[in-house]
């Protein structure tokens, strides 16, 4: 079991799934969102690649349209 810090809130997980799964899992599949990792932005492409790990601190920011 691993846990991680997504925005702000701690998670526990079975084993490390990737920053992809991770997003689908929370629903944000599709949606313009920036992810931060340890404090670094993570480019979308390499969503798949990336693996969580414990201790890992996420944060996720949701684009909202609006005018």
């Amino acid at each position: 079991m691993i846990t991680v810090i997504i925005n702000g809130t701690a998670r526990q997980f079975q084993h490390s799934i990737s920053l992809a799964s991770l997003v689908e899992e929370m629903g944000l599949t599709g949606k313009r969102i920036a992810l931060e990792r340890n404090g670094e932005i993570v480019p979308r492409s390499t969503f798949n690649a990336q693996q969580l790990s414990e201790g890992d601190k996420i944060e996720i920011v949701v684009a909202v349209g609006g005018g």
